[in-house]
């Protein structure tokens, strides 16, 4: 029911992600907010990799109460504090983990801060079955 679209008349993804994802007929739209790094106990690492690795639980609790999965994320938009650049590859890395071998749209925005200073990264994502 999703397909990634990748013409090939553009140059590839420069990663692990699709183009665009074409979605026929969806019975189910799920939009999340964007996920912020916070543990159920309400703490949040302070390491940016543990941070997407907890985004991405987070994600994947949503999407299991939404009777969801990686493989119907269509859309992932990743916001990540431009300080943290450097260690980018460890946020597009846990991305990969969750979604396996799935593609879906992803898009990469570069912020000055979120709403609170701990947080490094967030992530928004859309899901259709």
């Amino acid at each position: 029911m999703n397909r990634a679209v990748t013409p090939s008349t553009i140059a590839p993804p420069a990663a692990h992600y699709a183009h665009g994802v074409v979605t026929d007929s969806p019975a189910r739209w799920l939009h999340t907010s964007g996920v912020v790094p916070v543990r159920p106990d309400g703490s949040a690492p302070a390491d940016i990799a543990e941070q997407a690795a907890v985004v991405w639980a987070n994600l994947a609790a949503i999407l299991d109460e939404a009777m969801l999965g990686p493989g119907d994320v269509i859309s992932v938009t990743t916001y990540v504090v431009a300080g943290e650049l450097r260690r980018l590859g460890e946020v597009m890395a846990a991305r990969d983990r969750a979604l396996g071998h799935h593609r879906a749209a992803s898009t990469l925005v570069t912020v000055a801060a979120l709403a609170r200073p701990e947080w490094k990264m967030e992530i928004a994502l859309v899901a259709a079955r």
